[in-house]
């Protein structure tokens, strides 16, 4: 057993020297007696002991409960007391100072031994405890990432100065305050209150983590993105006594996120500048140098030029013309659509008349393209879109199902609309050569091709545009492609009615 160190306070000199006696008898060591409340603190300053027998009733102005309370205070020494008096009033006082042990005289020296080292072994724990406490406080308090800890209510009963620094709230005015005031919190793309993590906790009882776009509102209306977690405290395994929130500032990396986006898009701008460059000057040169040859043979022949010769000669050049004029159309387009210039300007419009219409259009310039075959599955077809990009958008997917169909292939376009979805369905479908799957999920990237196109002209924009068009009216286009066998390109746009008239 460990010589403990010992100091008796017992105004009886007596008693105090058999209680001295029998602690001798245990091992401890007695380091010293004191009759009054003064003196035992006078000893307790001097002899620095472990722990204190302290008599309740003393001599002198100071009693015995007052006493132990002063050398709790000041020494953190652990006090017994010692009394005849057991009580409901003596003992109500002498639980106010807290102490370690309550001995009605009189005992027998094993009752002391059981009480001094339950004592001891009490404060020893208690002290350990609090230097835990105090190491843990220290440790939150030091910590860059802030901490926030709450009771079961979500009520605040502890915040580090990180997280006073990034909510500006100070402690006196956080500590007694729901968590909710203190952390308020939104979602950064759509401004809607985010709930309380804490209160997630309390309900689930397990760890909760913040989404990826989640910011604080700090008490000066600063919006500051956080990343978080949130962990329930635990009394025992199956009791929740509070949370605690551990958060972080994103600021810095979030920004650097920002400037390695926009890193990221200059350098695909750049890219897409110099494809862009080189794939307009090849496709301009091709039919520059159709026309060229053609106006050189019309001027080589002269007058010995056939007619049959001179009209094969000026379809070329009209032919190159075409495709130099369709070129800069979809260069114009794309760099609208670039600068972010292309508008939106819905109108009303009779979607199977426009597809009608169109159609014959593009049968009309595109005299040996493939029979389109237009089916209409609903009665009731207006509509409030932007014709405009309507056109450029059919035009485009036609165009291409013409171009890669196979040889006495026909098109299929059909158009439902569903009054209670409020969308319109445009399907067109062709016989042609399909998309391997490899390539489908690039083909709405610019100037990409198909790796299976081989010598079939074309530039790498028309579905470019397409999915522009299908973004500015803010619908989707969905493909279904196999090679050998066709292609499918399903577009659902909303209709966009102002007001829906059902038909009579």
């Amino acid at each position: 057993m460990r010589q403990a160190k010992i100091l008796v306070v017992e105004d009886e000199i007596i008693v105090a020297r058999t209680i001295a006696s029998q602690l001798n008898q245990l091992g401890y060591i007695v380091t010293g007696t004191a009759s009054s409340g003064k003196a035992a603190i006078a000893k307790a300053l001097e002899t620095q002991p472990e722990l204190v027998l302290m008599d309740i009733i003393l001599k002198g102005e100071m009693d015995g409960i007052t006493a132990a309370g002063d050398i709790r205070e000041q020494f953190d020494i652990p006090v017994i007391f010692l009394t005849a008096y057991g009580d409901d009033h003596t003992l109500e006082r002498a639980k106010i100072t807290q102490p370690f042990g309550y001995v009605v005289k009189p005992f027998t020296i094993q009752d002391l031994r059981i009480s001094i080292e339950i004592a001891l072994s009490q404060h020893k724990l208690e002290r350990e405890l609090r230097e835990n406490r105090d190491q843990l406080k220290t440790l939150l308090n030091s910590m860059s990432d802030a901490v926030i800890a709450t009771n079961e209510q979500g009520i605040i009963t502890f915040i580090n100065p990180a997280a006073q620094k990034l909510t500006c709230w100070q402690q006196e005015e956080a500590l007694g305050t729901n968590v909710s005031e203190i952390l308020h919190l939104i979602d950064e793309l759509t401004e809607e209150i985010i709930e309380n993590p804490v209160f997630t906790v309390l309900r689930e009882q397990q760890v909760v983590y913040l989404g990826e776009f989640t910011s604080l509102i700090t008490k000066d209306g600063k919006k500051v993105p956080i990343g978080d977690s949130a962990s329930p405290l635990r009394r025992r395994p199956n009791e929740i006594s509070g949370a605690v929130v551990v958060f972080w500032d994103l600021s810095e990396r979030r920004q650097k996120e920002y400037l390695e986006q926009a890193l990221k898009k200059e350098q695909e701008l750049n890219r897409l500048k110099s494809l862009f460059i080189s794939t307009v000057s090849h496709e301009f040169r091709n039919p520059l140098t159709v026309i060229q040859t053609a106006v050189e043979l019309i001027e080589l022949q002269g007058n010995n030029l056939t007619e049959p010769k001179r009209k094969t000669y000026l379809t070329r050049i009209y032919g190159a013309v075409q495709s130099m004029e369709k070129l800069m159309e979809d260069v114009l387009f794309m760099g609208k659509a670039e600068a972010d210039k292309l508008t939106y300007n819905p109108t009303a419009i009779n979607l199977q008349q426009f597809c009608r219409d169109l159609i014959e259009e593009f049968s009309t310039l595109e005299s040996s393209c493939p029979e389109i075959i237009f089916t209409c599955h609903s009665d009731y077809t207006d509509a409030f879109m932007d014709e405009l990009l309507l056109h450029y958008l059919f035009i485009n997917l036609l165009s291409n199902a013409a171009k890669y169909s196979h040889k006495n292939a026909n098109i299929q376009f059909s158009l439902t609309c569903n009054l209670l979805t409020g969308t319109a369905i445009f399907r067109v479908q062709d016989q042609g050569i399909g998309i391997p799957e490899t390539d489908q999920m690039q083909i709405f990237d610019s100037f990409y091709r198909a790796s299976n196109v081989q010598s079939i002209q074309g530039n790498g924009l028309g579905l470019v545009i397409v999915k522009k068009c299908v973004d500015a009216h803010k619908g989707k286009i969905e493909i279904s492609s196999q090679v050998g066998v066709g292609t499918i390109f399903t577009v659902t746009l909303p209709l966009n009615q102002l007001s829906i008239i059902y038909p009579d």
